[in-house]
């Protein structure tokens, strides 16, 4: 029988754990149920000095959850896994055990041999740790508690477990003015995650290397073409009925290509809307059936679910179907999160030229990048408008959130954080993407859809970031995926993106610039609904915030991280 991810049930809303969950304790059996019952997970493995609990419907499915144990030790591997070897062409039996043979034979080395989006949890001889996967697609959250280490995948399940519950001040400003709390830290202090491509221990946390940049002359088309159609085809089996979010532009119709038995696209946005049109086109072009999801109040309104599915690191804004839940009748669910930033470098501050006082940019890479100064203008920060966060916050943390200038805060913050990628490329532009891939902020988006779906995180195959580690990045942009996906379909592209309609970027850049301008000719419309347009019409000041009025002055995007932010205090955090 396959087992089923999804419900329905609204107490599952309303209790405080996700779907799917990894609990431990370095430490005995009897230490780990101190902290939790035995009856809250579907396996327990206790070593010597770590005991580790998993719940996910998925356990035991092929390349999902899996454990393993013997008289060595023991190894769990937590949410989507495949082999990444030359040795082996198919998965084994119970890939646990094939990477705790491998871990006895070669140590952390074989870390490099499993793909995926995962956790792994692997107690041998003397040693026992937690490792992410590459680049922490999954977080791992820890905290000491009466002299013992815990470690969740679930941060609410920590927030009522610190002896005092305190803001971390740095973590608060970063969250409200960005929308990220950068590096390893959460909102709470005292409760931290392990480092991007690290591990845990009982007493330490480290980093390891599988992670670092190394450009190479090689045929970046076909080297891409070819990857991307392996990394669809490893997760082509997942379990059935199988959906798509499906958008108008390039990265999601590559499943529609690849995978023969998708049952269902779904797509948010009005039904007028040019990019709902170009994704029903798709749809059709592919014979799928295809639903609009209608961006009513469920596409903001930060419930329960969706305010601790943004785990105290990143604003809950970017799960945009998590309000579509009822809607999306589907086992398996495949999306294109991370395309943009690991296969075209979307981050990359791109040269360009001066027109009527706007700079075109170009398909090549600023020559002398300024890195912060181009981050702040790409990602969520509203440079006027947080000038007035302070006042409009006064009294609802008890926090000092005065600043002399918030620019001046996060270009500090993020330069540090930008230190940190120096010792994993040499190279400023490769420095600027690893920073957005340490402390990328749609990643919400995957742990809502793996919390209740079989999800398929293509952009992670370890095959695809190798492509992005020897890709010079002059080479990691839009045209060359764009050649790559037409070499897996040459009538992918027949309809094109309807803010893209040319092959060219300076040309669509040129065209965007003239529908902005020109007075008889109509933009070209976001891909996404207009969430302050949503936020009025189904007037969620008055539910979010009936008595802070000077809360109600801020762009909705502020306001709901100012929600968010404080969820994590005023909400229960009871099992």
């Amino acid at each position: 029988m396959t087992p089923t991810l999804k419900t329905h049930d609204e107490s599952v809303v309303s209790n405080r754990r996700m779907n799917k969950e990894l609990f431990g304790v370095f430490g005995t059996r009897s230490e780990f149920e101190c902290h939790r019952s035995a009856d809250d997970f579907d396996e327990i493995l206790t070593g010597e000095s770590i005991t580790v609990g998993v719940r996910d419907p998925g356990l035991g499915v092929p390349s999902r959850s899996a454990s393993y144990s013997d008289s060595r030790g023991l190894c769990l591997l937590w949410g989507e896994i495949y082999p990444h070897t030359q040795e082996t062409t198919s998965s084994p039996d119970n890939i646990a055990r094939w990477l705790f043979d491998r871990y006895a034979e070669h140590g952390r080395d074989a870390l490099s041999d499993i793909n995926g989006s995962y956790l792994a949890v692997i107690e041998h001889g003397e040693d026992a740790f937690v490792s992410t996967d590459p680049i922490r697609s999954w977080e791992c959250f820890y905290t000491d508690a009466g002299g013992q280490r815990l470690f969740t995948t679930d941060f609410s399940l920590l927030a009522d477990r610190v002896d005092t519950f305190d803001y971390c001040r740095s973590s608060l400003l970063e969250y409200i003015h960005l929308g990220t709390v950068l590096g390893e830290r959460t909102l709470i202090a005292g409760i931290d995650r392990i480092p991007f491509d690290g591990y845990l221990t009982a007493d330490s946390v480290g980093s390891l290397s599988r992670f670092v940049y190394n450009p190479q002359p090689f045929d970046y088309v076909e080297e891409l073409t070819e990857r991307l159609i392996r990394a669809v085809d490893r997760r082509s089996t997942l379990p059935g009925p199988k959906g798509v979010l499906l958008s108008g532009g390039h990265d999601s119709r590559i499943f529609l290509a690849e995978i023969p038995d998708i049952d269902q696209c779904y797509t948010i946005g009005n039904s007028n809307s040019r990019e709902v049109t170009v994704a029903r086109k798709l749809a059709a072009q592919y014979d799928i059936p295809h639903t609009v999801l209608k961006p009513d109040k469920r596409y903001l309104m930060p419930t329960d679910g969706k305010s601790r599915y943004s785990q105290g690191i990143k604003e809950a804004l970017h799960i945009h179907q998590a309000g579509f839940d009822d809607a999306v009748e589907m086992q398996t669910v495949y999306h294109g999160t991370l395309f943009d930033t690991l296969l075209k470098g979307y981050f990359l501050e791109r040269d360009g030229f001066e027109l009527f006082g706007t700079k075109l940019p170009s398909s090549e890479l600023a020559p002398n990048p300024d890195p912060i100064k181009s981050l702040l203008n790409t990602l969520g920060f509203f440079p006027d408008e947080s000038q007035a966060v302070e006042e409009a916050v006064s009294g609802l943390f008890d926090v000092d959130l005065s600043l002399d200038s918030p620019y001046e805060f996060l270009f500090d913050q993020l330069h540090a954080e930008l230190s940190t990628c120096w010792e994993r490329t040499d190279s400023v532009h490769n420095a600027m993407d690893l920073l957005i891939i340490k402390n990328q902020p749609v990643l919400p988006t995957h742990a809502h859809l793996a919390d209740n779906y079989f999800e398929a995180f293509v952009a992670v195959d370890s095959e695809l970031l190798e492509w992005h580690l020897m890709t010079p990045p002059k080479y990691r942009r839009y045209e060359t995926f764009r050649k790559a996906v037409e070499r897996i379909d040459e009538d992918i592209l027949k309809h094109r993106p309807q803010s893209q309609p040319l092959s060219s970027v300076r040309l669509n850049q040129i065209q965007r610039f003239l529908r902005r301008k020109l007075p008889f000719l109509d933009s070209f419309e976001p891909a996404w609904p207009d969430r302050d347009d949503v936020y009025k019409q189904y007037k969620m000041d008055e539910e979010l915030f009936p008595e802070e009025y000077a809360v109600r002055q801020l762009p909705a995007r502020l306001k709901l991280r100012v929600y968010d932010a404080r969820w994590w205090r005023d909400d229960p955090q009871a099992d």
